[in-house]
């Protein structure tokens, strides 16, 4: 028996029932969040739920649970569903009204749905590493909300899916912004270079945390926008997210990154973000 919440009801996955007029089904007016689960415990709860709220206030939606309130509840669902290694996936739509274009008065309340999923580490391409193709960013001007409105990274990730590779590394006029579900990072002469977070990207939580690693440990990085040419040029390339954790690029467009194989930097920074993981949830298994 599989349970999900529904706006703090443990319902089972069976008997759910969406509205035809919810909001997120018919505008996908909401927003979302994923969570990494390792050994039953969540991986940066809090850094994923206020920047929940705060993709919320951006559409000027008021999500009215607090980041507690939503850790306790979310935290039920992973006991309830015996969740050791997946995910945990959340989204607050504006609410069920007749459609319409104009924001619904308050009176109409958001709705907040939760379900978990089974997820396995993904070991074999951190160790080997991923191929990737270039693709024009069409996204919004809004990227640094985590909306529902997700159709252009999907269809940027089929291209790659299509194309044999695992990621599209998105780029506007020449400049890398992000990948279809992560963030990209390049290694140049030692540093690490992310671009800036601001609107055109998300600011990741796995990104953020590569990030703070780098600043703890002495490590070189810099927020910065970068072209293709750098990209083409960068000693190494590597994605972050929370699905994907430090995954080394070797490959954009059939051209090798480097030598072809993960790089020295890259491989420290899964590492260090592994230990990072067993602070919060526990030693990790090799296998998982």
């Amino acid at each position: 028996m599989e349970f999900v919440i529904v706006n703090g009801e443990f319902i089972e996955r069976s008997e759910v029932k969406i509205d035809m007029e919810d909001r997120g089904y018919q505008f996908g007016d909401g927003v979302y969040e994923v969570i990494r689960v390792y050994n039953g415990k969540m991986f940066t709860a809090n850094e994923h739920l206020n920047r929940l709220i705060e993709s919320g206030k951006k559409i000027k939606m008021d999500i009215s649970y607090t980041v507690e309130e939503m850790k306790e509840m979310l935290n039920k669902l992973i006991q309830k569903n015996n969740l050791d290694l997946g995910t945990i996936y959340m989204q607050i739509t504006r609410g069920t009204a007749p459609r319409n274009h104009v924001f619904p008065g308050d009176h109409v309340l958001p709705t907040f749905v939760a379900n978990t999923k089974e997820a396995a580490r993904p070991i074999e391409n951190m160790k080997s590493g991923v191929k990737t193709i270039l693709n024009e960013d069409i996204r919004w001007l809004l990227c640094d909300i985590k909306s529902l409105n997700l159709l252009g990274n999907l269809m940027a990730k089929q291209k790659a899916v299509e194309a044999g590779c695992f990621e599209a590394i998105q780029h506007r006029n020449g400049t890398v912004t992000e990948g279809s579900l992560s963030n990209v990072l390049i290694v140049k002469d030692g540093k690490v270079i992310t671009h800036p977070a601001d609107n055109l990207v998300l600011n990741g939580i796995t990104r953020q945390k590569v990030l703070e690693i780098c600043r703890n440990n002495g490590m070189s990085y810099e927020e910065t926008t970068f072209t293709l040419d750098d990209l083409n040029a960068a000693d190494e390339v590597f994605i972050s997210g929370t699905t994907t954790e430090v995954t080394p690029v070797i490959e954009i467009e059939g051209n090798k990154v480097g030598d072809g194989t993960p790089g020295p930097i890259t491989k420290k920074l899964q590492e260090l973000f592994e230990k990072e993981i067993e602070k919060e949830c526990g030693n990790l298994s090799v296998e998982a």
